[in-house]
């Protein structure tokens, strides 16, 4: 088992809840979708996964350890919606950051890191633009650049936050694209709320709302990309 997490609940100070006695598991491979509406704690769930967090109970089981004790083995994706565009660094300076867990503390990375990152680059179709501002690139390709970064890192379980947000269909295609010909390579969850393009090709999907409900992509509906959550419906008796 790659992920287990058992009566998880965590909150804020002086807030309600933001999750409560969730429990769910994942197997390895797993390509899993997460949806529900903004506040339900989808980006805690993925703090609590990678560390940052720590549950007021429950447990967290990831790769046979706790969260902070693997996080070098997790590629993390967050969510970015404003940053500097005139800060000064390369796409590849950006992706490189993903091997500071193996970093020596020399004045450079090591030609082993500066090839990882590198391939992992290449490996997401920006090889070619390596040297290029990150600050200049389109939306899908600072997605792209940071699902490299993740990569980068050679994790054995990668957490997508809204990794497909604010981009044209193109480029959220090419994502998806991505994302699924490593399905079945490493474990992938990924918090979307593009369901309609997605959820057919994840293997089980997670709707977080405080609680947590489990689905299969037949039993995503459109209601859900109107932000109307629910739980599964039941096939009327004699409907195939």
């Amino acid at each position: 088992m790659t992920l287990s997490v058992q009566d998880l609940s965590f909150r804020y100070e002086k807030r309600l809840l933001v999750l409560e006695k969730i429990s769910f598991f994942v197997k390895k491979g797993e390509f899993i979708g997460i949806f529900g509406p903004n506040g339900g704690g989808k980006t805690t769930l993925l703090r609590l996964l990678i560390g940052l967090l720590s549950p007021q109970s429950g447990s967290i089981e990831i790769l046979g350890g706790l969260p902070r004790d693997v996080s070098p083995r997790i590629g993390y994706v967050p969510q970015i919606r404003n940053f500097d565009r005139q800060f000064p660094i390369s796409v590849i300076e950006v992706v490189l950051q993903g091997r500071l867990a193996h970093y020596k503390g020399y004045l450079n990375f090591s030609e082993e890191d500066k090839k990882t990152a590198m391939e992992a680059l290449e490996r997401v179709g920006l090889g070619e633009m390596s040297t290029h501002p990150f600050g200049q690139l389109s939306g899908g390709q600072i997605q792209r650049t940071l699902i490299a970064r993740a990569l980068a890192s050679q994790p054995e379980i990668l957490l997508l936050d809204e990794a497909m947000a604010g981009v044209d269909p193109l480029a959220l295609k090419e994502i998806l694209d991505f994302l699924l010909s490593m399905k079945g390579e490493i474990t992938i969850l990924l918090v979307t709320h593009e369901l309609q393009a997605v959820a057919a090709n994840m293997d089980r999907l997670f709707c977080i709302n405080r609680d947590i409900t489990t689905y299969t992509p037949k039993e995503i509906c459109g209601h859900y990309a109107m932000g109307l959550y629910h739980p599964p419906l039941m096939e009327k008796e004699g409907n195939t």
